[in-house]
C-alpha cells in the first residue's frame, strides 16, 4: 500500500512539475492544481493512516488518530482553491491585455493580433 501511495504522490508530482514548465497558461494552471494535490496527499499520508482508531480523546481509549494532518490538509486545501482562482484570474487578464496564452507573453510565429 505504501509503494502505491507513493507512486501516486510521485506521479502527480511530476505531471505537475512537467505542465507547470508549458508555456501556455491552462496547462500552468493544471500543473499547480496537480503539485497541490501532490502535497495534499503527502501531508495526508505523512500522518500515519490509522483504520478503527477514535479520532476525538476518550477515557478508557489509548490509542487515537492524529489530528494534525487532517488539519493541515484541510489549511492546505483551502490554500491551493485561493491560489488556483487567482491564477486563473491573472491568465485571464493577461489574455485580455496581451492577446495570447503565453506566459511570458510573446506571441508565437503565425499567430496574429486577434481582438
Amino acid at each position: 500500500m505504501e509503494i502505491l501511495i507513493s507512486l501516486m504522490i510521485a506521479v502527480l508530482t511530476s505531471a505537475g512539475i512537467y505542465l507547470t514548465l508549458r508555456a501556455r497558461t491552462y496547462p500552468v494552471v493544471l500543473g499547480l492544481t496537480l503539485l497541490a494535490y501532490a502535497v495534499n496527499l503527502f501531508l495526508f499520508v505523512m500522518g500515519r493512516l490509522n483504520i478503527n482508531q477514535a479520532a476525538i480523546l476518550q477515557e478508557g481509549v489509548t490509542a487515537h488518530a492524529d489530528p494534525l494532518p487532517q488539519a493541515l490538509v484541510l489549511t492546505a486545501i483551502v490554500i491551493s482553491f485561493g491560489m488556483t482562482a487567482f491564477v486563473i484570474i491573472l491568465s485571464l487578464k493577461a489574455k485580455g491585455e496581451l492577446h495570447t496564452d503565453h506566459v511570458d507573453g510573446k506571441l508565437e510565429k503565425g499567430e496574429g493580433e486577434t481582438c
